[in-house]
């Protein structure tokens, strides 16, 4: 094996940083091992060598003073402010005999020419320091001897997982070796070990001042200030709410803070080494309790013997805590409008006159507002422009992370209002919905109708009418004018004929929606919403227990649901009882039939000049689906022709529309062909 250079100032250029407290105290080990072997050594022995290259390396670290100046222990050498190596001990009420033997397990971690020394002294070629060679340079009689093997067995230290003792040897010959990456974690370097991943949670309280104001969470706070041993558990729906809001507890208790995930469980070992690396860097350990839906109730951790608080975040309903360690729950509840407004306006000042408008139209937590508006920043820089709804709109899509059923369709609406042709009365009940969610931080908050009403803030509607009257078209228009995307239900795919998947698939479809604050539109609603049946079986209870899930989930929904049929008397009395609206989109008039005509056949259109859409829309009472259709048939016939849209291309693409939908065809106008 080739021998360590002797020449320190070569491997580390300007030595090992005389300031460190590591550096020093392992330099005063390395003093006091050359000074063993100096004792125990002819000079001609190979090992010289190396008690000149420790002599040399305490030199370095220690300066001049000679080693009789470094007597004690390395805990009477405790510094102010506390080192990472003196917290651990006061927090775990270290004896000095432990300190020093957490250093010299640390000794090969702090120079590789110490690990080639301690490899020729190790009985089994070890690069650490032996429990023999330890008691060695810390022992002066065989009563300090049973103290350090009492130490190294039933100690503070090895009880919290600080140092292990390694090696299928007898006691004298194992090896000393510090917890994992915790040598790294003295030196202030931001270095976990393997399976615990540091999570950013930005600290946000903006809008949270409510819930930080609640008994529990003053509770909670006291906590964290006073270093009360107790395990806070803070429960949402899922983990990824709860750990911000841990984040912001920590931040209001003014108290520093690592919120900590697993690569997989949470096993003792790892928890006991998330505690150790905490404690090492004077914060509070956030841990996030991963518990997968449908598993069963996941046990928090324990944390008996841990000096101080732990805050875990949690699913609510799926964690449970045992032992004698104090704890609590602490409930997230979703931020009132209120809140989430003043959340908007400090977090986005640049939409701050609209922060009311975001607040109804996004349920988001503050510190997905906080990200969501690093993105609209980010967005509208990149275009040179202010920012805008349309920035937060496709910011709140990416950041939701939407995951759908396939029963479940995504539309990014682009209708506008003017694409809609109804009767005022049709549209002004669209408007009034939309107002509805729009005014509701007036109506609901200040003026506090419906106060404590479960699903107060949803909208509820029921679009009846043939098919083609426009009723999709105008679920688009009010996800458009709300700035939010439209979740189209094939209720054929959602249904399913086993017991509890169709609850399932429903509650799925409202999680996204609520995730989203996106419309929901139930096309064809007649499968999940129409009347229940006498029960003169099993499959008829299971489905009239369906209906009523439906009902339940439907009323606490906050957002706005849309029902659409074709035939409204096929409606559940019970659903028509709790709508808000009841729109009816009837045939279209002649006047709405031309209008139509002139809507899907605009401007830029070719059209001869022998067309008359005012002839089409008196001759032709369709719906405007059909007209859509029509209108598109007609034009392909044109350009495949390479005329403009004649009279006779219309008539035929309408014929073609009365014969798809098997109705009689009216006629054909004076002057057109034989379509």
């Amino acid at each position: 094996m080739r021998e360590p250079s002797l020449n320190i100032e070569s491997r580390f250029p300007g030595g090992i940083p005389p300031g460190t407290r590591l550096a020093r105290e392992t330099g005063i080990f390395a003093g006091r091992l050359a000074q063993l072997l100096g004792g125990a050594l002819p000079s001609e022995n190979p090992l010289s060598r190396q008690r000149e290259l420790l002599e040399q390396i305490f030199r370095t670290t220690a300066g001049e003073r000679p080693l009789a100046d470094w007597e004690g222990s390395t805990l009477d050498r405790m510094e102010d402010p506390p080192h990472p190596l003196d917290r651990l001990a006061i927090a775990l009420r270290l004896a000095p005999v432990e300190v020093d033997l957490l250093v010299l397990a640390g000794v090969p971690e702090q120079h590789e020419g110490l690990c080639a020394v301690l490899r020729s002294l190790h009985p089994r070629s070890e690069p650490w320091m032996s429990v023999g060679l330890a008691a060695q340079l810390l022992c002066r009689s065989n009563a300090e001897r049973l103290l350090l093997r009492e130490v190294l067995e039933t100690g503070a230290m090895v009880r919290a997982g600080v140092l292990r003792l390694t090696g299928d040897a007898p006691f004298f010959e194992r090896s000393l070796v510090p917890a994992e990456s915790l040598w790294a974690a003295l030196h202030e370097h931001d270095v976990w070990p393997t399976g615990i991943l540091p999570r950013e949670a930005p600290a946000t309280v903006s809008g949270l001042e409510g819930w930080l104001a609640t008994p529990n969470a003053r509770l909670a706070i006291r906590t964290l200030q006073t270093g009360e041993p107790r395990t806070v558990l803070v429960a949402a729906d899922s983990e990824d709410v709860a750990l911000p809001r841990a984040a912001a507890l920590t931040a209001a208790a003014s108290v520093p803070s690592a919120n900590l995930a697993a690569a997989g469980p949470w096993t003792p070992e790892l928890v006991r080494l998330a505690c150790l690396h905490s404690l090492a860097r004077g914060v509070t350990p956030v841990l996030r309790l991963s518990s997968p839906e449908g598993s069963s109730t996941v046990e928090v951790p324990s944390f008996d013997g841990f000096p101080g608080p732990v805050v875990i975040a949690g699913r609510e309903g799926a964690t449970a805590i045992r032992g004698l360690r104090p704890a609590q729950t602490l409930y997230v509840d979703r931020p009132s409008p209120t809140a989430r407004a003043q959340a908007w306006g400090e977090l986005l000042p640049e939409l701050a006159s609209v922060s009311h408008v975001l607040a109804t139209r996004y349920s988001l937590e503050p510190a997905t507002v906080r990200e969501v508006a690093q993105d609209v920043r980010s967005a509208a820089q990149l275009e040179g422009s202010a920012p805008g709804l349309a920035h937060v709109a496709a910011s709140v899509r990416t950041r939701t992370g939407l995951s759908l059923t396939p029963s479940v369709k995504l539309i990014q609406p682009t209708a506008q209002w003017e694409n809609l042709v109804l009767s005022p009365d049709r549209l002004s009940q669209l408007r009034e919905a939309v107002d509805r969610l729009g005014h509701q931080q007036k109506v609901l908050d200040e003026w506090r109708l419906l106060a404590g009403r479960p699903g107060a803030r949803g909208v509820r509607v029921l679009f009846a009418g043939p098919p083609g009257t426009g009723k999709t078209l105008s679920a688009e228009v009010l996800a458009s004018a709300l700035g939010v995307d439209l979740l189209l239900v094939d209720i054929s795919r959602l249904v399913s004929k086993w017991i509890g998947e169709t609850e399932k698939n429903l509650s799925a479809v409202f999680d996204a929606a609520e995730h989203t604050q996106a419309v929901l539109l139930f096309d064809e609603a007649d499968g999940l919403f129409g009347r229940r049946s006498e029960v003169s079986d099993a499959h008829d209870r299971y489905a009239n227990l369906e209906t009523a899930y439906l009902l339940s989930r439907l009323e606490r929904f906050e957002g706005l649901a849309i029902l659409s049929t074709n035939l409204r008397n096929n409606i559940d009395p019970a659903f028509i009882r709790r709508l808000e609206f009841v729109v009816d989109f009837d045939e279209p008039t002649h006047e709405e039939r031309l209008a139509l005509w002139r809507c899907h056949l605009p401007s830029q259109v070719p059209l001869a000049t022998e067309v008359d859409l005012a002839e089409l829309a008196a001759l032709y009472p369709i719906s405007g689906g059909l007209i859509r259709n029509a209108a598109v048939a007609a034009a392909f016939l044109a350009a495949a022709q390479a005329t403009p849209i004649t009279r006779h291309h219309l008539v035929r693409a309408v014929w073609r529309e009365y014969a798809k939908s098997g109705r009689a065809f009216p006629g054909i106008p004076a002057g057109v062909a034989e379509p």
